[in-house]
């Protein structure tokens, strides 16, 4: 399966970064690549085995699906790896260095949309991440 990547220099400590990656209450407001969507509810157990929901929905009720999956492996921030439920592979790395962290995602493709399209999403997503966190 082909692999795509996207990523991202955040400005704030790895503690901030993960904490905003990780909590529900931080995920439901960049969890979405377009001002049109948004995430309404997210639900995340960061365990092993343990796996994640994270809603996303047009503003205008239209569309939405959940975007979730099971935990395969967590080194506290330094990486997240989990199995999507169609079964692709995603990796989350960050990497931290003189207060910024560089957050790397790495997934595998899937057949609906164009890599281009997949690639613009995802990263649009890491936009709305690294906006909320140097914003909050």
């Amino acid at each position: 399966m082909k692999k795509i990547e996207v990523s991202i220099n955040v400005k704030a400590d790895i503690e901030k970064v993960w904490a905003f990656w990780t909590k529900p209450s931080h995920i439901v407001h960049w969890n979405f690549a377009s001002p049109s969507w948004h995430c309404p509810k997210a639900t995340n157990s960061l365990i092993v085995g343990e796996k994640f929901n994270w809603r996303m929905e047009a503003k205008d009720g239209t569309m939405g699906f959940d975007f979730e999956g099971i935990y395969t492996e967590i080194s506290p921030l330094k990486l997240i790896k989990f199995q999507l439920l169609d079964n692709r592979q995603v990796n989350v790395e960050f990497f931290e260095k003189d207060n910024q962290v560089l957050i790397v995602e790495t997934f595998d493709a899937e057949g609906t949309n164009t890599d281009e399209q997949q690639r613009a999403g995802w990263q649009a997503i890491l936009e709305n991440f690294k906006t909320y966190v140097e914003t909050n």
